[in-house]
């Protein structure tokens, strides 16, 4: 790069000080090369110095000729920064990037609910399943020392059978040395452990106060008993804890400083063949929660721009089990109606995340609703490719494509939206227990009574004079539950 351009030089000029993650593009906009910093403005500002372009080797002088466009994404920490310029270099691919090229990725943890006694894992690759995910985690240690830590305090299983049975208990120490409750031989219901898995969830989301604070008080123990090794270990395993669970970020396409939407949007109408620019872009994706729950989202781009007043989410009412094609021609029909009845115009595009299926369901609903001439499109996530209405063969462009670009943003944003109702639903499915069911038993209740006991069926076994001691319950409250769980049909193991 022999000059640069006046725009180059002042976005260079003003990038700040902060940690992120930089692009290099070349003329034709394609990604050339993904980097990280702990400064970004010190950073990129070295490959145009004088001195570093002169005394560069040819790779980094290709590479230096080569760039047309920047672009930059400030993070919140060095972790994080390394997180999305994984992220990114396995998205784009860039030519002049050797690290990350290859499928490794960052550890995550999996748990699937369904289980009859879920088990917290270690995996590297989300899958599209009903199980949580938590992670991806920058630091590999500290999750594995977090992960041991959290087992024994949870006393949670890491044997591997679905549904453990007395002769893994044999073979089974964990017990023993009391950092498992033992489902295998029944020292523990199917709710009480599920009870136990839920606190875990909310230990991994960054609920650890309570355990800092124990960590923090051992440590001070052990250093005034001079007992410097095992203060120094409570001491590591403390800062694994923060690592591991300080609150994690989640990286979207965001609008990059390069990108005029303006553009983006000619290049859609030229793509397909739009008689006007799509000022108007609604786009739908589902969500599966389980055979009977589904969710979907529906998001609204404005000249290129999301437009989140306008934003709804939908829970499924008409279909069972997980039927993306039924669910989407429930949400498409139930979005027209409500249009009509607002007196409101379709959209100038309808974009559903999906192939054939998915926008076949769309079409009919769309003829349905008398709107059988709004532009409507599927995105298949696999290979970004375009389905159009009646035409067998998708449309394939490049990823750097400025079409191409704007739609993964916005099925990106419906993607989002989809995914965190999903979350929300989820944590209100995993947060309910036959405690909701007790008279007088509040939530701020239910979570000292659980606290207190660790689980239902604690609670259950409890005396009224048990009960009675714990915060806000009282005796009247206490003679209740006890009622309660006395002569209920409930069976117990």
């Amino acid at each position: 790069m022999e000059t640069v351009s006046a725009d180059l030089t002042k976005q260079l000029r003003d990038l700040p000080h902060r940690p992120g993650v930089y692009l290099f593009r070349d003329r034709f906009h394609r990604v050339i090369y993904v980097g990280k910093a702990r400064d970004l403005h010190r950073r990129v500002n070295q490959y145009f110095h004088p001195s570093r372009r002169f005394g560069a080797d040819l790779k980094t002088r290709a590479l230096l000729q080569s760039i047309a466009e920047l672009e930059t994404h400030v993070v919140r920490s060095e972790p994080e920064s390394i997180l999305l310029e994984g992220r990114l270099i396995k998205e784009y691919r860039p030519r002049y990037n050797v690290s990350f090229r290859d499928d490794k990725r960052f550890l995550m943890v999996r748990v699937d609910l369904d289980e009859p006694f879920p088990k917290f894992q270690l995996t590297r690759a989300k899958k599209e399943d009903k199980a949580r995910y938590f992670g991806p985690f920058a630091h590999a240690g500290a999750l594995r020392q977090t992960l041991s830590l959290m087992r024994k305090k949870f006393g949670l299983r890491s044997c591997r059978p679905e549904i453990p049975a007395e002769r893994d208990y044999r073979h089974c120490l964990d017990h023993v040395i009391q950092n498992c409750s033992a489902p295998c031989i029944g020292k523990i219901t199917r709710a009480g452990y599920a009870d136990r898995v839920r606190q875990a969830c909310e230990f991994l989301e960054g609920h650890t106060i309570e355990m800092r604070e124990s960590l923090k008080e051992q440590m001070k123990k052990a250093a005034g008993r001079q007992d410097f090794e095992k203060a120094a270990s409570l001491r590591n395993l403390l800062e694994d804890l923060k690592k591991t669970t300080r609150p994690a970020r989640k990286f979207f396409r965001s609008l990059p400083s390069t990108v005029v939407p303006e553009k983006e949007l000619e290049a859609l109408r030229d793509v397909l063949r739009l008689a006007s620019v799509p000022a108007r872009i609604e786009c739908f994706d589902i969500s599966n929660i389980s055979d009977t729950h589904s969710v979907a989202s529906m998001v609204v781009f404005r000249n290129g721009r999301p437009s989140k007043p306008a934003y709804r989410r939908y829970r499924i009412q008409g279909v069972i089990g997980q039927d993306d094609v039924g669910c989407m021609a429930e949400v498409i029909r139930r979005r027209c109606r409500r249009l009509k009845a607002e007196g409101v115009e379709p959209p100038d595009l309808l974009v559903v995340d999906g192939g054939k299926g998915q926008l076949g369901a769309a079409v009919r609903e769309l003829k349905e609703a008398g709107w059988a001439e709004v532009p409507a499109i599927g995105l298949a996530k696999q290979n970004e490719e375009i389905f159009r209405p009646g035409r067998p063969d998708p449309i394939a462009l490049p990823q750097e494509h400025p079409a191409v670009r704007l739609l993964q943003r916005v099925r990106d944003e419906a993607h989002r939206v989809a995914n965190g109702y999903h979350q929300l639903l989820m944590k209100q499915r995993m947060e309910k227990s036959e405690l909701d069911e007790v008279p007088g038993v509040s939530a701020v209740r239910k979570r000292a009574l659980l606290r207190e006991f660790g689980s239902v069926e604690r609670v259950a076994q409890a005396s009224e004079g048990e009960l009675a001691k714990v915060e806000g319950v009282g005796a009247k409250t206490a003679k209740e539950i006890a009622d309660y769980f006395r002569n209920s049909s409930r069976q117990e193991g």
